[in-house]
């Protein structure tokens, strides 16, 4: 007898029927629904594409989201699929207390469940601000559905007596000339109405841009996708072609599985130092590669820091913002300078490699100095800096592209705040015990004791040393810092403070010592005086009563592993916090 064949797997709307123990029925009355929306038969008959939207009001960088998702309709009308959107939570950093990172597992989650909870035979991720294109990666490779990413782009420069603003690099460097008395509130009042200017994320290197470099490094997106300014026609086009090119993968049913591998993850890593991106990279790559079942760690991103040339200048560790980089080429013409160092290989949701999506972009011209070549590049590493020792057993993270270069070794006094509270209540003490060589230590702002690990880092300099003229010092903590700042800020510190970690014993005038190019971070007490304060530790506050909150206490991973839930990770590791 012939063997039988496979049943083929549904697909648009019979896929995933709503169970009531009779599935023609449940397709007869989802086809009435369908027809009460306006549907044909014909538009039945489509593959089905998902759009998930994080259009809200209280994210003020997705606010050109609805129009974008247009564009990407017509792309899929055009292909023949038929397009239905649909909701997930959106992220918006500035808007969420306390703070974006507690609320990103939330929303993989649900971008997991509403792809494969609804029949769609591809989705179409509209994502931008820090925290939601991390999220939407991970719910997409989880789920493992055809799927591809339209980027919300970085908004246009700011100007203000002559400046040319990017927000919020900024924000920061502005607000601490505010804070030293050199910017009076009537001045604040207008730079704040300029440095926004329009719909998208920030306009230079931080958080969202990085994440959109790597989501097009990482083979997720169309080329040229992360740098496009949101306001500019070109990003509506391209988002028509995306909504196109899912309609073809849907059709050849290509996954993120087969684009999230090794290589394309090596490919991110490279981008990342190229172009000195967010230290929060360090925390979302390994969360979307663990979803993926890619183990990548602390010493694979300093690997590829050492061996990495930043070749393309943009700040907070350039000069130039996204709007230059656009023009320059984007992130194409950054891979293009890294050619000889990528895996051009490495599958793309084009359906071509790396390499023949690479063969049509022109080399780094000399007509801009926004991207260089190998040979010249702007500096001979990349722009982060894993560092371990006594006070970061498990790896912390320095974004020494934008640090001072004279602090990179340094050696002084801790001047400890026991939390954010503590900070807020006593940085700005006239009798703060603190000098310029001081090591300001900031405890329990982590991943459980933040929490949430808030954009806590980069501490604000005691007013008292910004009226001398101090403008940046060693900063040390367990928290994460916004892509958009600068300093010489030591974040992630592993084991956190708040599960017992060596963050937590730190006291007052305590030596630390810090040495970039050993990638050292030590803490320079006894062993005996060290395991004297261990047995003396006591726990901060217990976990949340009820809710996600204490589900993410309770099974949230430490930063060197993504900061993701232990039971979402695809072969997650078996480590988790340490005993104290």
């Amino acid at each position: 007898m012939p063997d039988a064949q496979e049943p083929v797997p549904p697909t648009g709307v019979r896929r995933g029927l709503t169970n009531y123990g009779d599935p023609e029925f449940s397709l007869f009355v989802r086809g009435a629904f369908a027809r009460g929306m306006g549907l044909t038969g014909e538009d039945l008959s489509r593959p089905v594409i998902g759009l998930a939207q994080t259009w809200s009001e209280f994210n003020p960088c997705h606010r050109h989201l609805r129009e974008v998702a247009e564009a990407v309709k017509r792309g899929v009308w055009q292909a023949g699929g038929l397009p239905l959107e649909f909701p997930t939570i959106s992220l918006g950093e500035i808007f969420l207390s306390p703070t974006s990172m507690l609320f990103r597992n939330l929303m993989a989650m649900d971008t997991e469940e509403m792809i494969l909870g609804q029949p769609m035979d591809g989705v179409v991720l509209l994502g931008g601000c820090d925290k939601t294109l991390p999220a939407q990666l991970m719910g997409a490779a989880s789920a493992d559905r055809p799927a591809i990413v339209v980027t919300a782009g970085p908004m246009l420069t700011g100007r203000y007596e002559g400046m040319r603003l990017g927000a919020c690099t900024d924000c920061r460097r502005l607000w601490t000339e505010h804070r030293a008395g050199e910017i009076d509130a009537l001045r604040m009042e207008a730079i704040q109405g300029e440095l926004f200017p329009s719909t998208g994320t920030c306009m230079v290197m931080g958080t969202a841009s990085t994440m959109a470099a790597m989501t097009e490094a990482l083979g997720m997106t169309l080329p040229g996708m992360a740098a496009i300014p949101a306001p500019l026609s070109r990003r509506l086009r391209l988002a028509e072609a995306a909504g196109r090119r899912i309609v073809e993968m849907a059709r050849e049913d290509l996954r993120p599985s087969r684009i999230l591998t090794r290589a394309a993850f090596e490919n991110a890593m490279r981008v990342l130092m190229a172009v000195g991106g967010s230290t929060n990279a360090v925390v979302h790559l390994p969360a979307i590669a663990g979803r993926a079942g890619v183990p990548l760690g602390l010493d694979d991103f300093d690997r590829f820091a050492r061996t990495t040339p930043m070749v393309a200048s943009i700040r907070p560790s350039g000069k130039y913002h996204m709007e230059d980089l656009a023009e320059a080429g984007g992130i194409p013409a950054v891979m293009k300078a890294l050619a000889s160092l990528l895996h051009l290989d490495a599958p793309t949701v084009t359906g071509r490699s790396l390499g023949a999506t690479l063969d049509d972009v022109p080399a780094p011209g000399d007509w801009q100095d926004v991207v260089t070549t190998l040979d010249r590049p702007f500096k001979a590493e990349g722009g982060l800096a894993i560092l371990r020792g006594s006070l970061a057993p498990d790896g912390a993270v320095l974004k020494v592209s934008a640090a001072t270069p004279s602090l990179l070794r340094h050696r002084g006094p801790a001047c400890v705040f026991r939390d954010l509270a503590d900070l807020a209540a006593r940085v700005d003490d006239p009798a703060l015990p603190v000098t310029p060589a001081s090591v300001l230590v900031l405890q329990n702002a982590g991943p459980v004791g933040g929490p949430g690990m808030p954009e806590a880092g980069s501490l604000p300099i005691p007013k008292k040393l910004l009226a001398a003229g101090v403008r940046d010092m060693v900063r040390v903590s367990d928290a994460r810092m916004s892509g958009t700042a600068g300093g010489t800020v030591v974040l992630h510190v592993a084991p956190e403070a708040a599960v017992g970690g060596p963050l937590a014993h730190v006291r007052d005038g305590d030596e630390i010592l810090l040495d970039t190019e050993a990638r050292r971070l030590d803490l320079l007490v006894t062993d005996a005086e060290l395991a004297r304060r261990r047995a003396a530790w006591r726990a901060p506050a217990s976990l949340p009563a009820r809710g996600y909150r204490r589900l993410f206490g309770e099974r949230v991973l430490q930063a060197p592993e993504g900061c993701d839930f232990d039971f979402l990770v695809t072969r997650a590791a078996s480590s988790r916090r340490p005993a104290p």
